[in-house]
Order: structure tokens, then sequence, then C-alpha cells
């Protein structure tokens, strides 16, 4: 009986281990997922104030109580067709290597949890996105949710340039 139970407690602490907690948000009609305990934050768009020199997906820096954010377009860094910011556009506040930044992203749609069997390694080219960034294609009922590594977005030269 105590084999039984040990054997169930195991069970549900691998399925535990086996779930990945994720923000998702929309650029386009791509869905994407970054690891929740990556995430500081999500805001509504403020104002953003440009910075001379910088590398062209950087829109600029912002003031987030009392604290100077460099904040990156992920359309632009990723690619994509660039789009008017509408009431619905966030920046995701996450720590890159001892940085905060922010990524603006067309909207934060939920926080999804999903079994890790249901991702496989990314294809070559994912839509539009560079395989490099992406750790794996989440594939739910009806709908593929594409995974982030949004510490492989901008690349180690990258991060010192920003602000």
């Amino acid at each position: 009986m105590a084999m039984e139970t040990t054997v169930s407690d195991k069970k549900s602490t691998n399925s535990a281990e086996d779930i990945l907690q994720l923000v998702s948000f929309k650029l386009g009609e791509e869905e994407f997922g970054v690891d929740i305990l990556a995430v500081q934050e999500i805001i509504r768009m403020i104002e953003i104030t440009r910075v001379p020199n910088s590398p062209h997906f950087v829109e600029g820096v912002i003031n987030l109580r009392g604290k100077v954010l460099p904040v990156v377009n992920l359309r632009k860094r990723l690619g994509l067709p660039v789009t008017e910011y509408s009431k619905s556009t966030r920046i995701i506040v996450i720590e890159l290597d001892k940085k905060t930044v922010g990524f603006i992203v067309d909207s934060v749609s939920e926080v999804l949890r999903i079994p890790t069997a249901v991702t496989e390694p990314p294809p070559q080219m994912v839509g539009r996105v560079d395989s490099e960034y992406i750790t794996a294609v989440g594939k739910l009922d009806d709908r593929l949710v594409i995974l982030l590594d949004l510490n492989r977005v901008l690349s180690n030269e990258e991060k010192m340039l920003l602000v």
C-alpha cells in the first residue's frame, strides 16, 4: 500500500515538473510565450524617450518608478513588419543578465500552463522568426505557441549597448 502511494507521489511530482508556465503574447497573428519566471511585470504603453545612436530596434527608454529602462520593439528585433501601437499594446518587463529591459508586444493574452510533452524543438524557420530565438513550439488544441528565449533575442554586444 505504501508502495502505491510512493509511485503516485512520483507521478504527480514528475507531472508538476513537466508543466511550462508561460506568459503568452501576440505579435501580429503569431502567438508567442515566455517563461513566466522571467517576467517581472507587464505594463501599458507609456511615453518612450528616444535615445540617439541606439540600435534600430531600441525604441528608447522609459522611467518606471524612478528606474530608467531600455525598451526594445520586439517586432523590429525579430524582423516582423512594424505597426502602430494600439490600446492593447503592452511592455513586458524582463530581467536579462542583471539588466531590466522592456519588450513591446502587440498584446498580452494569458498565462498558459502547458505540458512539455506537447512541445517540439523548433524547425529551422518558424514563421518569420529565426529559430535561434526559439526554444520550442507548443502544440495546443487549436493553435501553436512559439516559445521564445528573450535572453537569446539580444546578443551580448546588443545587451551592452542598452542604456
